[in-house]
């Protein structure tokens, strides 16, 4: 097998600054490990605070200029990145595989996902419009000119490596935004390839900046007291998008916030059990269960709780475990030790309080970070998996006798960014639709990500939408301007 390195040489695992591939200031580096076996996989730069100015320097100076290069221009360079990752997928993706862990077929799934985004905005790039109108009492004309705020902030997680940046990173090319991203040190890899490749379809320097550090908290405060930074888009955990808010409010930053879930998947009597089978697999299995989306309370109305567990469970059971880039693998490992902790932690405490174990449940033995699928019945109601993210795949199931007394637990959680229901009763899906605290809901399908819809979270899940026609005008502001024609 060949090396899945091997697409990004040693001068291409530094920090991207400006026109240059270059090491932290100190000097320090830090080691990227494959999480299946605990090996090392890459040493890459260590960015302390100076580094992470230096790259909002690089994006502060090519601002003016990316702003006012022509929008034709600005999807063409985001249509060659587009084909790029497109011709270079499998490349891309064995590299996802190596560093996060995720089987072979969900990163090539991730990759296509990702360049989706790149080619979306590039169609979105040329499609920015202000407005012309008369003032309601005439004498006056109203002239909106939309602008990009200027230079951005990401920090992205390691779950979906190439895809979370992609998400952010083509909106804001499209506006006439230069950006910063800050990569989780678990998985800064596919990143810098991302930013090499960029560079290769022509983006001018300074458009796309990579610091990889495993000092995020020092590096993303320095750019957020900076005054030239003017917008953070954040993707990860509630607790850390908490913080980063209370620091953008200094600065009066703009913000997009992609949060914390508790999804839940509701399976009504009148389901089509194959379809519901189907749909809580993926909602629940996709990228290990490693997902803000993921089901993580599946509620089965009564008649049909024991087939659908039974299914189900029996889905659960065939599913291959293993390393990601091995053929045939079904579930990769999880992302470090204190993931595979924390999800055995949730079943202990749910079986310690009651629940039974179907399948699974039992952590296996080294090396890597390995969780078998699980499936707990006889889930109580103080088990704490109901209410903290698994982040892994575990799927605990419980019964429910009403619309009412499921749509009310569903909603007993201070999040709300996704939300599954099957049924075959079209009004019954639309009660659940406009009932549901949730930003996004699924309806007889567990696969909802797409670029040309607004992904977002509502309560505790965040704030703004990425993708879609909204997803660009989180980068844009709007002058005003009143014309005199009397």
């Amino acid at each position: 097998m060949r090396d899945p390195m091997h697409v990004l040489a040693p001068e291409h695992r530094l920090l991207r600054i400006g026109d240059a591939w270059r090491g932290a200031a100190s000097g320090a580096t830090f080691t990227v490990e494959d999480p299946a076996t605990g090996g090392t996989v890459a040493e890459v730069a260590d960015a302390g605070a100076a580094d992470g100015l230096a790259a909002l320097d690089a994006a502060s100076k090519a601002m003016a200029d990316w702003a006012a290069t022509p929008p034709r221009r600005r999807s063409e360079l985001l249509t060659a990145t587009y084909r790029a990752l497109t011709e270079r997928s499998e490349d891309v993706a064995r590299l996802i595989t190596l560093e996060m862990g995720k089987p072979l077929a969900e990163a090539r799934a991730e990759v296509a996902y990702g360049a989706e985004f790149f080619r979306w905005f590039a169609e979105e790039a040329v499609r920015v419009e202000g407005r012309y109108s008369i003032a309601p009492g005439g004498g006056c004309r109203i002239l909106t000119v939309p602008k990009p705020v200027g230079p951005c902030v990401f920090v992205t997680p390691w779950n979906f490596p190439l895809a979370m940046g992609a998400r952010k990173i083509a909106p804001a090319l499209a506006a006439g935004c230069t950006t910063i991203t800050k990569p989780a040190a678990l998985t800064p890899l596919t990143m810098l390839l991302l930013a090499r490749i960029m560079e290769e379809a022509g983006v001018p320097p300074g458009v796309v900046n990579v610091v990889t550090t495993k000092r995020a908290g020092e590096v993303v405060s320095a750019l957020l007291r900076d005054d030239r930074t003017r917008k953070i888009s954040f993707t990860g955990s509630t607790e850390v998008g908490r913080g980063l808010l209370r620091q953008a409010a200094d600065n009066v930053l703009r913000t997009s916030m992609e949060l914390g879930g508790n999804a839940a998947l509701i399976v009504c009597a009148d389901a089509d059990l194959d379809v519901a089978v189907d749909g809580a697999m993926v909602a629940k299995m996709r990228n290990i269960g490693e997902s803000c989306i993921a089901a993580n309370r599946i509620y089965v109305e009564e008649p049909v709780r024991e087939e659908f567990t039974t299914r189900f469970a029996g889905r659960m059971a065939a599913l291959s475990v293993g390393h990601g880039l091995t053929d045939g693998v079904d579930v990769g490992a999880l992302i470090d030790a204190p993931s595979v902790a924390k999800v055995d932690e949730l079943v202990a405490d749910a079986v310690d309080r009651g629940a039974r174990v179907v399948v699974g449940g039992r952590r296996p033995d080294g090396p890597g970070y390995f969780y078998p699928p699980t499936v707990l019945v006889d889930v109580p109601e103080d088990a704490r998996m109901l209410t903290e993210e698994i982040f892994g795949p575990v799927a605990p199931i419980i019964s429910f006798t009403s619309d009412d007394e499921v749509m009310a637990k569903a909603n007993d959680t201070g999040y709300g960014l996704a939300a599954y229901v099957f049924t075959r009763d079209l009004q019954r899906a639309l009660r659940y639709a406009e009932g549901l605290e949730t930003g996004m809901l699924g309806v007889n399908r567990g696969l909802i990500s797409d670029p040309s819809a607004p992904f977002g979270g509502v309560k505790q899940s965040g704030i703004g939408k990425e993708g879609s026609h909204e997803g660009i005008l989180e980068y844009l502001d709007l002058t005003y301007v009143a014309i005199d024609l009397p």
